[in-house]
């Protein structure tokens, strides 16, 4: 590994097919050829995998690095997925062998088998990913047949193959003979790919290289006599070729140093033509004598750069399906585009540095750096002219000090003895604010520029970046369609008097850097395939975005990322005063962090949201000596809940089958049930509420039942798809008829319809899927509002359809409004404010014939005002009322317009709107409908996995049965003493979790935490001792805590809101002192 110069690497950028963008960057010399990598380091923990998918969307190919004791962990199976969605070539570099042999002692056989098991583990789950690809596009195709049937059934039913036998995945595994895997141990400084051994000893044995890299790693043996490589024959107890040749070279070379026999490590040296020097060889830690020999014999560097620079792929080989990928965000597909987008495929895959090519970045994080750290910024070296000028300022200074000092001295001597010592002192100080002030001039400017400054992390996809050029930014909800919908095709004007279009904005690309490990270099162009920094975006860019040339470009698809954002802490300045210098940091910490969300809350909260506790922290310290620079308190964790509702449970808390147990005389169940619902709701056995508006002119009958869970799985997994089938019926709505439904999108509501009626069967819930009017909340969540009103019908798949035409616009405003009021009710739940999941709300009635008749009557009345209006106009001619009256006889539809706006406007004034009051009515009617219903929490769940040997396999169980977890699995890892516990746990117990833990077993098992799924809490928030039986396991006062009650108090207790608990349980009275006396 070479550092070159600024000039050098210029020069490289230009030949992109040697470019590698797999961080610090590095020439490398490679058989004669100079290439440029672009190596991107990306942190190890599941809190920062928003930081891999940031790197792996710059990236051509990665490096996957595996540790080879303990195999593969929940991380590795977390950026080999995001490597896979992203299309790009992963290597893999198993590090840590030395661990094998030093701390597990193994031997060279064991290792072989160790090291073979844990490749099959990595291939295991690249397969599992590749399968998974495979049958999605059969099942993709299969519906594309179903939808045009051209193709006979018969062979449709009987293909059993699912098509895994005709795709290629010959390149696809990680396989040692074909170069993409490295064996390493990086503390020691060595590692290897077959292909080193396989030339050595092509020379040294007379076999062919290309047969030793095919039998090398493999069960192969080699007879000496016959010069031939055959299978091995366990029952010979032939050793395998990579054992035999490869491993216990190794292994004897650390024996040697270990036991330190120094005549068989001077052998070994003089063998194989090295050069140790004296110091190392005399060295009292065997480590130095390892380092020394192997980072000569088989440098890591040089293995692991050969193979990047082989097996990964330069920018010029993109995939056409990366591409098509990258274009085409949520439910687009790559067809749909206009075919002036589909055209910049060809710049895409050219990768072109011509003028005419467009220039195409894409920006996926901004980070940054201290202001000084900026070429501009930086002091440059003086010359010889400056360096004289300054020595001979230095020099008159002096001079005018030592005049200063001694002139007074001489003058006054026989004063007294202070003075000729003060006048000096006074001199020297102002002669030292003049210095002081000489030299502050200098970095003044650069004190005003200290602040934190924004760098674009970007990389060219296509034509050449140059400073000074005027670029589009593409914010995510872009749409070419639009542009191209306002701007004639063909345009020529500048991009000033361009109109405004939603989501775009113009800027120049002010400064260019090249990204040298910390430093930055300033660029003046940079060609396409390079990863680069862009300086002045902060304005423009928020996290990523899209800069391109053309605004033809749709943006990019969203970075994916692992770890969702769960953590929620309220941050506050700890002196009110700074609250804007809070308010400024957190502003950089949303741009700075690609993952962390900031909120403020309806309550005025400054709410930071995180991917979990690490997470949390790093985001603290960065916002109180980066960005803020203040103290700041923080609340404790806010903790996200859902609310839901279920089935009737069949046996109570002690497994007494429910009704066949004696009642006790006071039954509380019944007066909570009670106490829920106010007078004057009718409440049916099954649960139908019926309430009227206050006006008394409409009345809802609402009903609300608990979803099965695969179903609200299927609405989370579609709430893209769902958010497009939305806009399209607002659209629809509207008249606006701009967006038109492509074929595959209309597919893919199909098969979520398909998917929907398959899994709601049954009586009660015959035809639901048809009559569904809206999801919630926010029109794309896990609720879903079903509508089976005769009068109205309406449905998400199909618009609104009412009897009567004339009709249609009243209904569907205050059909808006009943949709409104559900909207209201799933956002904030009855238990604790917290949004509704897996709730189906269904509209029984809907009776407006009240409303109906008002509307009538006054219209009656309101003709005969109007005959008596005109009566008097023609008697009196008088003008202004003729102008009144004119338009109110201009045709049916305005006046029946003006009728409803007079039946509304005349009971405006007791109790709102019409429209208002239909709202809270029907987000009344929802929430008594689930008071009514057995309602439960439901908590957000990590999975967690932990590594633990088995001696503190006890204590990680105390932790977790403590902390309510739940052990899942466990299984031991072969040929160690590691056990693999995948658990699941509460968020709302995770916090100091993993601290617990290191703690309890002395730092020898580390949990993992990713969030995973909500689930149901069991137990009933509100339950109470009903029976005998409860009474005597639980107590009169059943006061034995009660998870979900405890968890519900909190947030309301957080949130303001009322809670019914004693403040004192038990106490006796209080004896007055004069009592005592």
């Amino acid at each position: 590994m070479v550092l070159n110069s600024l000039d050098k690497m210029i020069q490289l950028q230009k030949n992109t097919a040697n470019i590698r963008n797999i961080c610090i960057l590095a020439h490398v010399d490679h058989g004669g050829e100079d290439y440029l990598i672009n190596l991107i380091d990306s942190p190890g923990h599941v809190d920062f995998s928003s930081e891999v998918s940031t790197a792996v969307r710059v990236c051509d190919g990665c490096i996957i690095v595996v540790d080879a004791v303990e195999g593969v962990c929940p991380q590795t199976q977390a950026v080999l997925r995001q490597a896979w969605l992203e299309n790009i070539r992963p290597v893999l570099v198993i590090n840590k062998i030395d661990r094998l042999i030093v701390e597990l002692k193994f031997t060279p056989q064991e290792a072989y088998s160790h090291l073979k098991n844990i490749l099959e583990q990595i291939n295991a789950l690249t397969g599992a990913l590749f399968t998974s690809k495979v049958l999605e596009e059969r099942a993709e195709r299969e519906t594309e047949s179903q939808v045009n049937p051209g193709s006979e059934r018969g062979e449709q039913v009987y293909d059993w193959s699912a098509g895994l036998e005709d795709t290629d995945d010959s390149q696809l595994y990680f396989s040692p003979d074909q170069g993409g895997v490295v064996f390493a141990s990086a503390v020691d400084g060595w590692g290897f790919g077959i292909e080193h051994f396989a030339r050595i000893y092509s020379q040294k044995i007379g076999i062919r290289k290309e047969v030793l890299m095919k039998t090398l790693w493999g069960d192969y043996y080699i007879n000496m006599k016959a010069k031939k490589i055959m299978k091995v024959d366990q029952a010979k107890g032939k050793k395998p070729l990579f054992v035999q040749l490869i491993l216990e070279n190794i292994w004897s070379l650390y024996d040697a140093v270990l036991k330190r026999d120094k005549e068989k490590i001077d052998r070994i040296v003089t063998s194989l033509g090295l050069k140790i020097g004296a110091r190392e060889a005399r060295h009292s830690d065997p480590k130095v004598q390892i380092n020394a020999i192997c980072s000569q014999w088989l440098p890591i560097s040089h293995a692991v750069l050969a193979m990047v620079c082989q097996k990964l792929p330069s920018p010029l080989d993109i995939t056409a399906e990366r591409v098509e990928k990258l274009m085409c965000t949520g439910s687009q597909t790559f067809d749909s585009l206009p075919p002036e987008t589909q055209a910049l495929k060809a710049a895409f895959l050219k990768c072109g540095s011509e003028d005419t090519a467009p220039v195409i970045i894409f920006v996926s994080k901004m980070f940054a750096v201290d202001a000084k750290a900026l070429p501009q910024n930086k002091p440059r070296p003086l010359t010889q002219e400056e360096i004289a000028q300054r020595r001979e300022r230095a020099r008159q200074r002096h001079a005018e000090k030592l005049a200063a000092t001694q002139g007074p001295a001489s003058v006054e001597p026989p004063e007294d003895g202070g003075a000729p010592e003060t006048s000096p002192k006074g001199e020297e100080t102002k002669g030292g604010e003049h210095q002081v002030e000489g030299e502050t001039l200098k970095p003044q400017p650069e004190e005003g520029s200290s602040h934190e400054s924004f760098v674009a992390f970007a990389r060219v996809f296509s034509g050449v970046a140059r400073r000074g050029k005027k670029m589009f930014v593409l914010g995510p909800k872009y749409s070419p369609v639009e542009f191209l919908r306002r701007v004639p095709s063909g345009f020529s004007t500048p991009l000033d008097d361009l109109p405004p279009v939603p989501h775009m904005a113009c800027c120049t690309l002010e400064n260019l850097y090249l990204l040298m490990g910390r430093e930055l270099e300033g660029l003046v162009e940079v060609p396409p395939g390079n990863v680069l920094g862009i300086g002045g975006l902060q304005d423009f860019v928020l996290k990523s975005a899209t800069l391109c040339s053309s605004p033809s470009c749709p943006p990019f698809v969203p970075l994916n990322f692992e770890a969702t954002p769960i953590v929620r802490v309220a941050v506050e300045p700890k002196h009110p005063s700074e609250m804007p210098q809070l308010v400024r940091g957190m502003k950089l910490l949303n741009q700075a962090d690609p993952c962390v969300q900031i909120l403020i809350q309806e309550t005025g909260e400054h709410v930071l949201v995180t991917a979990g506790e690490v997470h949390l922290q790093r985001c603290l310290d960065d916002l109180r000596e980066r960005f803020a620079k203040i103290q700041i308190s923080v609340s404790e964790p806010i903790i996200p809940f859902r609310e839901t509702i279920t089935k009737p449970p069949k046996v109570d808390m002690v497994n007494e089958e429910i009704g066949k147990q004696q009642k006790v005389a006071v039954i509380h169940q019944t007066k909570e049930d009670q106490s829920k619902i106010p007078e004057g709701i009718q409440v049916d056995a099954d649960g139908l509420i019926t309430l009227t508006t206050p006006n008394k002119l409409a009345v809802l009958s609402v009903r609300a039942m608990p979803l099965p869970e695969e179903v609200t799985r299927i609405l989370e997994e579609n709430s893209d798809l769902i958010r497009s089938m939305e806009q399209l019926t607002s659209s629809l709505n509207e008249g606006r008829n701009t967006q038109t439904i492509h074929q595959k999108t209309q597919e893919k509501i199909c098969e979520f319809k398909r998917k929907l009626e398959q899994h709601l069967t049954g009586r009660k819930w015959r035809n639901v899927v048809d009559q569904i009017w809206s999801f919630g909340p926010r029109k794309c969540g896990p609720n879903i509002l079903v509508n089976r009103s005769e009068d109205f019908q309406n449905s998400v798949w199909t618009g609104s359809g009412v009897k009567a035409s004339k009709e249609a616009s009243r209904y569907r405003d205050l059909g808006n409004s009943i949709v409104s009021g559900f909207q209201l009710a799933t956002l904030s739940g009855p238990m604790c404010e917290e949004p509704l999941m897996g709730v189906c709300f269904i509209l029984e009635k809907w009776d407006l014939s009240k409303f109906e008749e008002q509307g009538a009557s006054d219209k009656h009345n309101q003709e005969r005002r109007d005959v008596v209006q005109e009566a008097q106009a023609e008697g009196e001619a008088c003008p202004g009322r003729g102008e009144k009256g004119g338009p109110q006889d201009g045709g049916s539809e305005p006046s029946e317009q003006k009728t409803s706006q007079r039946g509304e406007s005349s009971l405006t004034d007791c109790y709102g709107p019409f429209s208002g009051q239909l709202i809270a009515t029907m987000k009344e009617a929802c929430r008594y409908a689930l008071q009514v219903k057995p309602q439960r929490l439901m908590a957000a769940m990590y999975t967690c996995d932990i590594m633990a040997t088995g001696d503190v396999l006890g204590r990680v169980y105390a932790v977790l049965s403590k902390r309510e977890g739940r052990v899942l699995q466990e299984e031991m890892k072969e040929g160690t003493d590691m056990f693999i516990i995948k658990a699941v746990l509460p968020v709302a117990e995770s916090f100091g979790f993993a601290d617990e833990i290191r703690k309890r077993t002395s730092g020898l098992a580390s949990p993992q935490l990713v969030f995973s799924h909500w689930e149901v809490i069991p137990s009933d928030p509100f339950w109470v001792p009903t029976t005998e039986e409860e009474y005597l396991h639980f107590g009169e006062k059943a006061d034995s805590e009660n998870q979900a009650r405890k968890y519900m108090d909190a947030v309301r207790k957080r949130k303001g809101l009322y809670v019914e608990e004693k403040v004192v349980a038990h106490a006796e009275k209080q004896r007055t002192l004069s009592k005592n006396k």
